[in-house]
């Protein structure tokens, strides 16, 4: 089983509920965590900017990962949005077996 965690983040709750719901009933994802806001400092085009931001883990399959990616992008507000994965090493293999259930096409 090849599992991925996903994480991006969203410029409000909003954004951060229309993608998670989508991507779970797309089957791209069995799980997304919707975090608290985070404060994000980072250079955007040579400028150090400050914004509030809502996170998400996303659960997903090395499989789904293109598509999941895919999604983001089509839905996500800003220009170039924060979209890394990693790989699951280790986890309860119940907990696995369901998600990449959960993300077959």
């Amino acid at each position: 089983m090849d599992i991925r965690l996903v994480i991006t983040n969203c410029p409000d709750e909003e954004t951060a509920n229309r993608i998670a719901l989508a991507v779970v009933e797309a089957k791209l994802a069995a799980c997304v965590n919707i975090l608290p806001r985070v404060q994000s400092i980072y250079r955007w085009q040579g400028v150090v900017e400050s914004a509030a931001e809502v996170p998400l883990l996303i659960k997903t399959t090395a499989a789904a990962y293109p598509a999941l990616e895919a999604a983001i992008r089509e839905s996500h507000p800003y220009d170039v949005p924060e979209i890394i994965a990693l790989p699951i090493t280790a986890g309860l293999p119940a907990y696995l077996n369901w998600l990449a259930a959960e993300t077959r096409q």
